[in-house]
């Protein structure tokens, strides 16, 4: 059952999960397939891999990471361990729960360089198009090579699309905003804090960047922050110089108008409006259409395309899960590719992909949502042989995270979670999170306690 190929798009988290749960296959004596990795960066990592690049790269193809300086895990690192490989593995010492960017990268790092994965990868080399041929069951792929300028074309017999969905932004117009004469970007574009200290910014939109790109612009000295939202305000109890207002109407020259009839002048506004689902390298028929949600409507078991078996999409989903999550679709894809798990007729699929899409639209706040995809996990493990964890205290986390959250914005990275994998309880980081505004891999494992006095909770409000 192995003499077939696998091509992957993306050495990111998701298909750096599917180099992975082939070569667990390998470890225990089983015949894989041949697999080959094909990556448009010239490093892994994927949105992990920070460039201070903007619009594109060195190679004129778009820039794929939205990744920006001083960006800390928003969510518990327990939340998002791996089962094989934990933090206490990497770091041999216990860490805080929420550790800055170059952390994170290290730690996936730490876990693909004990496996020959990059023999697999080719990088700097992008998908141009995809055929399915219907008479060979297989795909064509044709792709450049960015450093010798050449295409090049390959067949699969399987094609596994791990590029991630953060990497093309959605960009409204609102009235005016074409004459907005001060600085204007979408999150994408947003590479740190330092151009904003002291002025007064305007952040349109209520995701996770919104709300993240505003604290982190408040801690390095914005002058102020208004949040913009279209239905839901974030929500939480924010500190004096973070406001949020209902959307945007119009814009006239620097000033903003908002649905609530107020208007304030800005030096800078960054859309937060999220991304879009593209992928410019497969043809219609083959197109994951999708708007972000947990359960993308074309997908079996949130894997598969329904439209064509042999076509596997990772990592689609919204995510409060990510590189545990990303893991478990890679186990069930390895799997399915290896013909352990069948692929049922078109209408028990249907079938299948209601049930979750019906149980998707019944959920209403976070703690559903975090179940929802609690639920997804474990149907998903229940079918391979991914290690086991207890998903149910990771979902207690989550639930957690978010009434941290809630309680208070600005320090909820100080407190402190135990790993299901080890029952390692993080330590409390040296400096508070406020205060720390070097987040660098040698400053973070760093023992010695910081010099700037533990900021107290009236310094903020």
């Amino acid at each position: 059952m192995s003499n077939f190929k696998v091509g992957i798009i993306g050495a990111g988290p998701s298909g750096l999960a599917m180099l992975r749960a082939f070569e667990s296959e390998q470890k225990k004596g089983n015949p894989v397939p041949e697999v080959k990795c094909y990556e448009k960066q010239d490093n892994w990592g994927g949105m992990w891999n920070y460039t201070w690049r903007t619009g594109v790269g060195k190679y004129g193809e778009p820039i794929h990471g939205s990744m920006y300086k001083y960006l800390w895990s928003n969510g518990p690192k327990e939340c998002l361990e791996f089962a094989d490989y934990t933090f206490m593995d990497h770091f041999k010492q216990p860490i805080s729960s929420y550790p800055p960017r170059e952390v994170l990268f290290d730690y996936i790092q730490g876990r693909i360089k004990q496996s020959n994965a990059r023999d697999y990868i080719k990088f700097s080399t992008v998908a141009r198009w995809v055929d399915y041929l219907e008479d060979k069951k297989q795909f064509r792929v044709i792709f450049d090579d960015l450093v010798k300028n050449e295409t090049f074309e390959e067949y699969f017999d399987y094609l596994v699309v791990g590029t991630g969905h953060f990497s093309t932004p959605n960009m409204p117009y609102f009235k005016g905003i074409d004459k907005f004469p001060n600085t204007l970007m979408h999150a994408h574009d947003f590479r740190g804090a330092d151009q904003f200290i002291d002025k007064d910014i305007l952040l349109i939109g209520s995701s996770y960047s919104a709300e993240d790109i505003g604290v982190q612009c408040f801690k390095h000295g914005s002058k102020s922050v208004t949040i913009s939202y279209r239905s839901n305000p974030i929500g939480v109890k924010w500190p004096k110089g973070i406001e949020e207002k209902p959307l945007v109407t119009h814009f006239e020259g620097n000033v903003a108008h908002f649905k609530d009839g107020s208007t304030k002048a800005f030096d800078a506004v960054i859309l937060c409006t999220g991304y879009q689902h593209k992928f410019p390298f497969l043809p219609d028929n083959l197109r994951l259409k999708t708007k972000n949600n947990l359960y993308p409507e074309n997908l079996y078991k949130g894997v598969v395309f329904n439209n064509n078996e042999r076509l596997i999409f990772l990592g689609m989903q919204d995510q409060y899960y990510t590189f545990n999550m990303f893991d478990t679709q890679a186990w069930f894809a390895r799997d399915y590719m290896l013909g352990r798990i069948s692929y049922p007729a078109k209408e028990q699929r249907d079938a299948d992909i209601k049930k979750w899409v019906d149980y998707e639209r019944s959920t209403v706040t976070g703690p559903e949502h975090v179940d929802f995809q609690t639920d997804y996990i474990k149907e998903l493990i229940s079918l391979t042989d991914y290690p086991n964890f207890d998903l149910d205290k990771v979902a207690d986390m989550f639930k957690s995270w978010l009434q941290d959250k809630e309680n208070n914005i600005l320090n909820y990275r100080d407190q402190v979670y135990t790993s299901v994998m080890t029952g390692v309880t993080a330590e409390e980081h040296h400096t508070p999170w406020m205060s720390e505004l070097n987040d660098s891999l040698e400053r973070y494992l760093d023992e010695v306690e910081a010099d700037e006095a533990e900021l107290s909770k009236e310094n903020y409000y």
